[in-house]
């Protein structure tokens, strides 16, 4: 290496701003200049960030850098899933490889390691995954070995970790070495977890907060002020996911799951006959959508048995309409429960009645029955529907709805159950909830069925919602062919 040339790396080495300008040819917005900067003489940088600030790619240019300006350095780099690692941390980490000639000309990357050309075992950064279900003594046998005398962790995503990673992480700076880091970056999803913990231990870590606040003038030029400024509009400055997408705060309550995957997939397996289901009510949910990717679709369910949706996308009201009485006539319905939010759902509404079938509007933001225990009809309803699946409801086999239903969550808002807002759950599974929507449309409201008895209950389960438990007691049993 000749003097000038090592006089650069040495200028990178303490500038990482000037690194990422000259080899990347951008300017980093305002927060990302003060992560550059205090990285190089920070063991412990936190960025407790709201939602699409360009966290990512702040790792992956510290990441490029140290792999760089270090002689023969170790990084290892993680995310919540090793899905998540490959779409988001690793291609960011690919994106700028592709824009320097330098690292091109450097360093080789695969799909899970980028190693230097002439070093290849010794001068490295390394992709850890562990398993979803791994125990914290798997977890750290998952990330366990990352030891060099220039050392760092890159933790993408840390806000939703399990605690049992941060030991292993920190393990690092116990070998004496020359330089060691961990550098995290994630959303404030709860107040548990490595991220959170480093909040607290804010001596320890350097903590930089990445807000889209719309009336704070160090926010993030990322996310638009107009967007900002909606989701306030919407949903409140104090509401948790608010807090958490647009401030970049910690909520006042953490985020849990609405049901496992587990349940879901169970009650997918499980098929019910005619003599079992009786004569319970038949409901149909009808999800409008716009014109678009999204789809409409309507679920059929007959007490404890729900069957195969019908979805079609781009839709007019007549047609939609059309499709519903049809199978409304050809299967007897009792009831139609229509979304009415926003407005896509009255021209349905209207046709259907022009037909003369008699449905229900229900808007999702509306009010809930039990108004002291659901913020809004959408959680009530969602509620409802997850209770009737660990009662041992039936499911018909669904992807779409059992990631909808998986990774929707909720919060306590005061003393009542507040849902994540569906454009988060749209852009966490990557496409809108429809199927689930539908489906939680057909516990909207009572019904009973049209001219004939009811059969009565062949079995009964106890349940408690609130509890984390399947089959708790409560007071109250239930009938799997009633609509409450």
């Amino acid at each position: 290496m000749t003097l000038a040339a090592a006089d650069q790396i040495r200028l990178w080495r303490e500038k990482p701003v000037q690194f990422v300008r000259d080899l990347f040819k951008v300017e980093p917005d305002a927060w990302q200049l003060e992560a550059l900067e205090a990285f190089p003489t920070c063991p412990r940088l936190a960025l407790k960030a709201c939602a699409g600030p360009g966290k990512t790619a702040v790792l992956a240019w510290i990441g490029w850098n140290f792999l760089l300006t270090r002689p023969f350095p170790y990084v290892a780099v993680t995310s919540i899933t090793g899905s998540n690692l490959k779409g988001n941390l690793w291609t960011e980490l690919a994106r700028w490889y592709e824009k320097s000639p330098l690292l091109k000309a450097t360093f080789k990357i695969t799909g899970s390691t980028i190693s230097a050309i002439q070093h290849e075992a010794t001068w490295k950064l390394e992709a850890k995954t562990w398993a979803r279900d791994a125990n914290p003594e798997q977890i750290g046998n998952s990330l366990a070995g990352v030891h060099a005398d220039y050392v760092m962790w890159l933790l993408d995503e840390s806000g939703d970790y399990p605690d049992s990673i941060m030991p292993t992480c920190e393990s690092i700076f116990a070998g004496n070495p020359k330089e060691a880091h961990i550098v995290q970056a994630g959303n404030p999803t709860r107040r548990g977890g490595p991220l959170y913990k480093a909040f607290l231990a804010r001596g320890l870590w350097k903590i930089i907060t990445i807000t889209a606040d719309p009336d704070d003038p160090k926010r993030t030029p990322r996310v638009s002020v107009e967007h900002a400024r909606a989701q306030i509009a919407q949903y409140g400055r104090d509401n948790p996911w608010v807090k958490v997408k647009i401030f970049g705060e910690f909520p006042d309550t953490d985020f849990n799951a609405l049901i496992g995957i587990e349940e879901v997939q169970a009650a997918m397996k499980r098929f019910y006959r005619e003599m079992d289901i009786g004569n319970a009510p038949r409901v149909l949910g009808v999800d409008v959508a716009r014109f678009g990717d999204d789809s409409s679709v309507i679920a059929p369910r007959q007490g404890i048995q729900c069957f195969p949706f019908i979805k079609h996308r781009n839709l007019t009201s007549t047609q939609g309409a059309g499709i519903v009485s049809r199978k409304w006539i050809e299967w007897k319905a009792d009831a139609a429960f229509v979304d009415d939010t926003g407005g896509f759902g009255a021209g349905w509404i209207d046709q259907l009645r022009l037909l003369g079938r008699s449905p229900i509007g229900v808007p999702f933001s509306g009010q809930a029955h039990n108004k002291s225990r659901y913020v809004n009809k959408r959680a009530e309803m969602y509620f409802d529907a997850v209770e009737w699946i660990k009662r041992g409801g039936a499911l018909c086999e669904n992807p779409e709805l059992a990631a909808a239903l998986a990774q929707t969550t909720y919060t306590i808002q005061g003393d009542r159950l507040l849902l994540e807002p569906k454009e988060d759950v749209k852009d966490k599974i990557g496409f809108s909830p429809d199927d689930a929507d539908a489906f939680v449309l057909t516990f909207a409201e009572p019904v009973t069925v049209q001219n004939q008895v009811a059969a009565p209950a062949r079995h009964t389960v106890e349940y408690d919602p609130f509890s984390t438990g399947v089959a708790n007691a409560v007071s109250s049993s239930y009938d799997p062919y009633s609509e409450r």
